[in-house]
Parts: C-alpha cells; sequence; structure tokens
C-alpha cells in the first residue's frame, strides 16, 4: 500500500496532479493550440513528471477528451440542478433561467468554449464520438423542455427531435463566435440571442 507523503494521502497527491493536468491542457490548448502542445509542456505548465503525466493520461488527447467531458458535464449537471427547483415555473421563465445558467457556465471560463467548440474538433474519432453523445444529450434535454411546453398548452403539438438539435448547432456557433470576437461580445448579448432563438423555435406555430 502507498504511503502518505508530507501528510497527503497518494489518493489525494494522484487527485491534484490529475486536476493540475487539466488545468495545464485548458491553458496550452487554447493559447498554443492542442496540436502544437507537447506533453512536455503539459507537465511543465502542471509542475509534474512526464511519468505522471502517463500514469494519468496514455496521451494529450486522452487528456483533451476529458476536458471535453468535464466542460459538458459541468454546465449539465447546474442546468439539471437548477431544473430540480423550477417545476412549478411557467415555460418562458423555466426555459430563461436553464437558458442562463447554462450561457454562465460555459461562458465563465473563455478558454472552456474555445476548447470544446474548436480545439476538440476533428483530433480523432473518440472525440468525436463523445462530441456526439454531448450533441444527443442537449438535444434530448432541449426535446423535453419543448414537449413540456406543447403540454402546456404554450407551443404546438409535433415532433421536436429535428429542432432540438438545429438548436444545439446554433448555440454551439454562436458560443463558437462568442470566444472568438474582438472585442469581445458580451455574454447577455448571446444569452439573449439563444434565448429568443429556443423561445421563437419551440413555439413557432
Amino acid at each position: 500500500m502507498a504511503r502518505a507523503y508530507g501528510g497527503i494521502p497518494p489518493e489525494q497527491r494522484k487527485a491534484e496532479r490529475r486536476a493540475k493536468l487539466l488545468q495545464a491542457g485548458l491553458q496550452l490548448f487554447t493559447t498554443n493550440g492542442f496540436a502544437a502542445t507537447r506533453i512536455s509542456e503539459l507537465c511543465t505548465e502542471a509542475g509534474v513528471s512526464t511519468r505522471n503525466f502517463y500514469e494519468e493520461f496514455a496521451a494529450k488527447e486522452d487528456l483533451l477528451r476529458d476536458l471535453h467531458d468535464l466542460i459538458n458535464a459541468t454546465a449539465f449537471a447546474q442546468v439539471r440542478d437548477t431544473l430540480a427547483g423550477l417545476e412549478s415555473a411557467d415555460v418562458a421563465t423555466r426555459i430563461t433561467t436553464l437558458l442562463d445558467v447554462f450561457v454562465r457556465s460555459v461562458t465563465a471560463d473563455p478558454r472552456a468554449p474555445h476548447l470544446n467548440y474548436v480545439e476538440a474538433v476533428g483530433v480523432n474519432a473518440e472525440i468525436e464520438q463523445q462530441h456526439v453523445r454531448w450533441v444527443n444529450t442537449w438535444a434530448d434535454f432541449i426535446e423535453s423542455e419543448a414537449l413540456r411546453a406543447a403540454a402546456a398548452g404554450v407551443a404546438p403539438q409535433r415532433s421536436y427531435r429535428l429542432t432540438a438539435i438545429a438548436l444545439v448547432g446554433a448555440i454551439t456557433g454562436l458560443l463558437r463566435e462568442w470566444q472568438a470576437h474582438r472585442p469581445p461580445l458580451a455574454v447577455d448579448e448571446i444569452a439573449a440571442e439563444i434565448r429568443e432563438l429556443m423561445l421563437a423555435a419551440i413555439t413557432r406555430p
């Protein structure tokens, strides 16, 4: 059994090294670019050894995949937690609040949308499959909200699957534009555009 070093249990040291590598990846992948970043640079940025890196990740693509998953999972958890307190809210309030939570989550660090929607695109099949899973997860969520609106009588009774997928694509495009635009666009402007787009798409005849 591994012993504590400096009073820190090995499990905690391992978790701290992993967290440092994730932060290093977020920083270097979004400044130098994923393709140009070397594992040695990630280790220097994180303050860990190359051996430590390979204890956590088989390759830098695995680090990118985990970052992509973490960014999506964090936003989804925040939206889901907010959802629990909105059972009695009207449709517009519910969608507006949930979208505001989502946008705040993914724009809190401008590096997050850059990594998700620029650096993680087209890297390998595994990350692309993960991207598709998250597109479907977000589309499922939007579809369920649209069907909820239809059940409440504020949206027509119809299939919303294609609408949900289209909205995920539109939101992704707006967030990509937000992270790339110079000078920076106001987050509130992006949030308002997404909100109006979603409400219009769901409530259209």
